[in-house]
């Protein structure tokens, strides 16, 4: 149980890590690396160290994302770019 688990996590947690680098939208690779990071937690669970799990939960998961979130959402990145016309007196 405990190794199927295990497994389980791994996967969860590599599929998650490639699905945040490979996505366009800064917003969907940020959740997706919320998941990775709680499926590492896990997976420190499952061996045995639970203080690291609450760390990588609350440290990395909780904090680091939160700032991540805002600096994403002060930027403002748009998945398309307005595109601006000047007009010049010839036109």
């Amino acid at each position: 149980m405990m190794e199927s688990l295990f497994y389980l996590a791994a996967v969860i947690a590599l599929a998650s890590t490639i699905a945040a680098l490979t996505r366009a939208n800064a917003a969907h690779a940020l959740i997706y690396l919320i998941v990775s990071l709680l499926a590492v937690a896990v997976l420190f669970f499952l061996m045995g160290a639970p203080f690291a799990a609450a760390l990588e939960i609350v440290i990395y998961a909780g904090a680091i994302m939160v700032l991540f979130v805002f600096v994403v959402m002060v930027l403002d990145v748009d998945e398309h770019p307005h595109q601006t016309v000047a007009l010049g007196a010839g036109d």
